[in-house]
């Protein structure tokens, strides 16, 4: 198990994981206002997001070469993100985002990313 909880600072935000073991994760997004996610998928990771506070816009591709389908993403609001599914989430004002999810952290494919990342 790995120590938690810990922060992780990203171009975006930063991730505070308060939950890590074999079998889930515990994660608080926080997305700084005009910030995305990059437009990413996995291909094990099964991931339901929560927002805790602020909005955001949720992007999802239910066919990676078509156009995205957009919604507001606000507080009090949950999506289930299952493996494949391509997806990112834009901050409108500062946003705190619970995911709970599966253990595979390293499982992310970036597709494009405005902060130059692989």
């Amino acid at each position: 198990m790995a120590d938690v909880p810990r922060r992780v600072d990203k171009p975006w935000g930063y991730e505070l994981i308060w939950a890590h073991t074999d079998r889930y994760v515990g994660k608080i997004l926080h997305v700084n206002a005009g910030h995305l996610l990059s437009i990413q998928y996995h291909h094990r990771k099964d991931e339901t997001m929560h927002v805790l506070s602020g909005e955001l816009i949720l992007r999802t591709w239910p066919r990676r070469d078509g156009p995205p389908v957009e919604r507001p993403f606000r507080a009090g609001e949950s999506v289930h993100i299952p493996a494949p599914t391509v997806h990112q989430i834009e901050a409108l004002v500062d946003s705190d985002v619970l995911e709970a999810s599966t253990p595979e952290l390293d499982d992310l494919v970036r597709i494009t990313d405005r902060y130059g990342r692989s």
